[in-house]
């Protein structure tokens, strides 16, 4: 006997609903406080499409890092955030900070999402065993395999300076451009 055959997205909407569902709830506050050191970071990441090996102490060398973590790529509320970051990344420059984005997604995904959605402005790392996400107490609660909308930035020294974790992607970018306007005027 022939079985029906189950068109993709059928198959795939248990998959979506628990996603919305984890998109939607209230956000925990992210655990890393100010002043904490932040954990390193070597992984893979994308940048136009183009994989290379992400240091955060390499990273640092060059000023702040704006770290952010964000669900899934290629959703709508990272996508969003991606955006907001790509049209802020030459501001972030001029301050002297790198942006880079972490989520649980597999290179080859963040290859282009790092064209399409980054719009080839900064560089997406995969966090393919979630332990960046762990180590930055970033994973979503009830739903381990997703990483909670949290952002951080980063001092030269390791020292994070802000944090902030909200699930709508709005205020991410100005948040993380007034910490480090903040940092630099302290710096100078």
């Amino acid at each position: 006997m022939r079985r029906p055959s189950v068109p993709p997205l059928t198959r795939a909407a248990p998959a979506i609903a628990a996603l919305a569902l984890a998109l939607t709830a209230p956000a925990a506050d992210a655990a890393l406080p100010d002043g904490a050191k932040a954990p390193d970071i070597n992984t893979l990441a994308s940048l136009a499409g183009k994989e290379f090996k992400f240091s955060l102490a390499d990273a640092l060398k060059k000023g702040p890092v704006v770290l952010y973590f964000y669900p899934a790529a290629f959703t709508p509320g990272c996508t969003v955030e991606a955006h907001q970051f790509a049209e802020a990344t030459a501001k972030f420059k001029e301050l002297g900070a790198t942006v880079i984005g972490v989520s649980h997604d597999p290179i080859e995904k963040l290859d282009r999402f790092s064209v399409s959605e980054c719009r080839n402005k900064f560089a997406v790392a995969s966090d393919a065993d979630g332990g960046i996400m762990k180590a930055y107490d970033s994973v979503l609660p009830d739903h381990p395999e997703y990483a909670n909308r949290t952002s951080y930035v980063i001092a030269p020294t390791g020292q994070i300076i802000y944090s902030y974790t909200a699930m709508k992607p709005d205020q991410h970018v100005e948040n993380t451009m007034a910490a480090v306007r903040k940092w630099q005027e302290a710096h100078k």
